[in-house]
């Protein structure tokens, strides 16, 4: 069940060694092996009686494309397929992710100083097709990961309790938190290395210039 044992981000973006972004990455070496620290304690970790590999790679798929990212989702639903996951599953993720597609952040604050910035959104919960092809404890999973995602003001007491009813362990609910707060993180240091890849040279910047002064002189 392995996707990668080198850096994960770098496979995500496929960095090649010795490239800008390979050196601008290189330049904070703490975060970067942080970073890459964290997604192996949470992907190869020999503790998956809690939360199993193909749970952690599903949900990881489900959070990639609710967050549109298709090399992140490429990445993971690679990982899915490599826990032993059939094409079924897979496919049930992603029409999860379909139908629970929105933009938030969004929500009810509990907190009266807070309520007048309270914005209502989709409750995300899986119809019964989706149930079928995910089971009960993996939509609960990704029923919780779409609430962390978007509204993740109105964690409560209920909705952890919709775990532990699916059969989620407590130790499982912290890890399929620490899952989703990861993959939150991960996901925009994706998303800005990837801005700053686009950015253009020095060189190409100067020579857009040129070209824009004989066009506009």
């Amino acid at each position: 069940m392995s996707t990668t044992f080198t850096d994960a981000v770098d496979d995500i973006l496929g960095v090649i060694p010795g490239s800008p972004l390979d050196q601008l990455r290189r330049r904070r070496p703490v975060t970067r092996d942080n970073t890459q620290a964290s997604y192996l304690a949470l992907f190869h970790t020999g503790q998956l009686d809690d939360a199993g590999a193909s749970e952690r790679y599903a949900v990881a798929l489900f959070v990639a494309l609710l967050h549109d990212n298709h090399a992140a989702a490429a990445f993971y639903a690679s990982g899915l397929t490599q826990s032993g996951a059939g094409p079924a599953l897979t496919a049930a993720v992603r029409d999860a992710a379909q139908s629970g597609d929105t933009e938030g952040p969004y929500g009810t604050y509990r907190e009266p100083g807070l309520q007048g910035e309270s914005k209502p959104g989709l409750q995300w919960v899986a119809g019964q097709d989706l149930r079928d092809a995910l089971g009960i404890r993996l939509t609960a999973a990704l029923e919780h990961a779409h609430l962390l995602v978007f509204r993740p003001r109105e964690a409560s007491p209920a909705a952890l309790q919709a775990l532990l009813s699916a059969g989620w362990t407590t130790t499982g609910i912290v890890t399929l938190s620490q899952l989703v707060a990861f993959l939150s993180y991960q996901l925009r240091i994706i998303t800005g290395l990837g801005l700053l890849n686009a950015q253009p040279t020095d060189e190409e910047a100067e020579r857009t210039e040129a070209q824009n002064e004989r066009i506009y002189s």
